[in-house]
């Protein structure tokens, strides 16, 4: 292999690495909040996400344009929040919708590994550290 093929490879694996521990971070969050979705999902979101940005830069030479994987990952896990956020009675009698916040966090997991599949190194960092950051603030009641 030439050396030009040996710094891609690094290149993408760091990548992904990247997407797996933003994912993994976020999912432990929601993992010790007791959860539905938790460090394994978050991390095979992310995961996933970084490979289909990847796929779509380095797999198809120019043919695919990577905004366009883009959007299909941001509406494929819309479905998968979607399953997350349920109807159920609250307390006393009160219909209230529940998953919101998981929802959210998953996709913002999609985001973050969208951003380490597309080498956004920063953005992944600071996105994924910001929603860890906003999961651990209280709610607020009132």
């Amino acid at each position: 292999m030439s050396p030009w093929l040996d710094i891609i490879w690094l290149d993408i694996i760091s990548r992904l690495l990247l997407a797996i521990a933003l994912g993994a971070l976020i999912g432990y969050q929601r993992e010790r909040s007791s959860k539905a979705a938790g460090l394994r999902t978050h991390t095979l979101i992310s995961l996933g996400a970084a490979v289909f940005t990847v796929v779509s830069i380095f797999g198809f030479s120019g043919a695919v344009d990577p905004s366009r994987v883009a959007a299909g990952v941001v509406a494929g896990v819309g479905f998968i929040g979607a399953g997350v956020i349920f109807r159920g009675m609250r307390g006393e009698g009160v219909t209230g919708v529940a998953g919101l916040t998981t929802a959210a966090s998953i996709w913002a997991s999609a985001a973050v590994g969208l951003a380490a599949g597309a080498g956004l190194w920063l953005i992944a960092v600071i996105a994924g550290l910001a929603t860890v950051g906003i999961l651990l603030t209280p709610k607020v009641r009132g």
